[in-house]
């Protein structure tokens, strides 16, 4: 699939198919994410790939009882890793880049997902210590965004956005 396809098409999906997303399929999300910039090139992140399901319904649990998040057969967990990032840029590495570079890689992960006929959909909505004790974040990890991904059972229709005019600013307010 195109780019610009892949960015036409993608969703936030919320109902998964039980079906197991394949292992090759998985590998390139993974390797789509590792390609993602970052600050420094330090990728001052992780990524947890969870296919328990324990684990996945506890993720579930800690994001207000999204369920769907159970029921996708993969869950990405992206972690900031601050002090990797601090190493170089001090606070703003702390403070920012690091949260930057986690989330930079998890829209990879959706858009190498939707190029891979996958869905997905970005889930902030979660008790971050809970989604920490879930996955065993060791301290100073923190989770940052969840990205349930899977085959999907539903197809829906693209959501309003603003217009190029509203939304982009020629070199000022």
């Amino acid at each position: 699939m195109d780019f610009f396809d892949a960015v036409d098409k993608r969703r936030s999906m919320r109902g998964y198919e039980a079906r197991e997303v394949e292992q090759e399929k998985l590998d390139r999300i993974l390797n789509a994410i590792n390609k993602a910039p970052s600050a420094g090139n330090m990728q001052s992140y992780e990524v947890v790939v969870v296919k328990d399901k324990k684990i996945r319904e506890a993720l579930a649990q800690a994001s207000r009882g999204q369920g769907f998040i159970a029921d996708a057969p993969v869950v990405l967990v992206f972690c900031t890793n601050p002090l990797k990032a601090g190493s170089k840029y001090a606070s703003r590495g702390v403070n920012l880049y690091s949260i930057q570079d986690a989330t930079i890689a998890a829209a990879y992960s959706q858009l190498a997902s939707t190029s891979l006929g996958l869905g997905t959909v970005w889930v902030g909505a979660f008790n971050p210590e809970q989604v920490a004790e879930a996955i065993s974040a060791p301290e100073g990890i923190t989770p940052v965004a969840i990205i349930p991904v899977g085959y999907t059972t539903e197809n829906p229709s693209p959501t309003p956005r603003r217009s190029l005019d509203d939304l982009v600013k020629k070199e000022h307010f």
